[in-house]
Parts: C-alpha cells; sequence; structure tokens
C-alpha cells in the first residue's frame, strides 16, 4: 500500500504556481534605471527573477516529496529530506498522538522516525493510513 500526502499536495502546487507567476509579473516591471546610481534594469535581470521564481517554486514542490510504502515486509519512508526502509520487527508500534502534526513510528531503540506522507491535515485519509500500517505491523510481528 501507498499513501502520500493529500492537502499538502494542493497547497504546495498552488503556492510554487503562485511564486513562478509572481515573480514573472514583478520581473516585467523591472525596467528603467535604478535610481540614483544610474543603473539599468535588463532583460538579464529579468531572466534572474524569473529563474528565482522557478527555483523557489521547485523548493515549494519538495515538500510534496513524502511518501510511505508498507507491506508484510516492512515499510518505506520518505521525508522532505531523507527516508527510510524498515522492517516490521524492528517497530514497536505506529503512533499519531492528537497533537501530532503527523504519525510516527516508534522504534525498538526508543528512537522514532516521523511519517510525514500521514498528516493530520489530512484527517480520515490519514487515520486510514495509520489503522493500515497498524494491522500490517500486527500480522508480520504476531
Amino acid at each position: 500500500m501507498v499513501f502520500r500526502p493529500r492537502r499538502i499536495r494542493w497547497v504546495a502546487g498552488f503556492s510554487a504556481a503562485a511564486v513562478v507567476v509572481l515573480f514573472t509579473v514583478l520581473s516585467f516591471g523591472l525596467h528603467g534605471s535604478t535610481g540614483d546610481t544610474m543603473g539599468q534594469f535588463r532583460r538579464g535581470d529579468q531572466s534572474a527573477m524569473i529563474g528565482l521564481g522557478v527555483l523557489i517554486g521547485l523548493g515549494i514542490l519538495a515538500f510534496t516529496r513524502p511518501r510511505v510504502i508498507a507491506d508484510a515486509d516492512g515499510v518505506q519512508v520518505r521525508n522532505v529530506i531523507g527516508g527510510y526502509e524498515l522492517p516490521w520487527g524492528s517497530i514497536r508500534a505506529v503512533r499519531f498522538d492528537r497533537n501530532s502534526p503527523w504519525a510516527s513510528l516508534e522504534m525498538l531503540d526508543d528512537d522514532t522516525v516521523p511519517v510525514h506522507a500521514l498528516q493530520a491535515a489530512d484527517k480520515e485519509y490519514a487515520v486510514e493510513g495509520v489503522r493500515a500500517l497498524r494491522a500490517l505491523h500486527s500480522a508480520a510481528t504476531a
């Protein structure tokens, strides 16, 4: 089974597009003299602004990266930065605390691994994902 966050994908996609459009519109406003120093805005400056908007947009889209893939053997967790491939035998519990922004895996060595793919903002979808992970964990450790 595969779970990816839903709400953040919409928010990040809209935000990235808005940033690119904003930087593009602003770049067309850059023309003429910069003031008393007599510098001039040129096409290269406009292109750089558009390029900067694209780079910032790509950075925002990195928040759509989280994913969790689970099967009978274990779970693969990919977060915004980094990822883990864990066998069920090394996991003590699948947690989703009331005030937590996302689910987490409690490891046997008392460490925790965040699961950004199952976010509280996704409400029932996240609960469904946690229940599915718990079912796989129970079956694998029984």
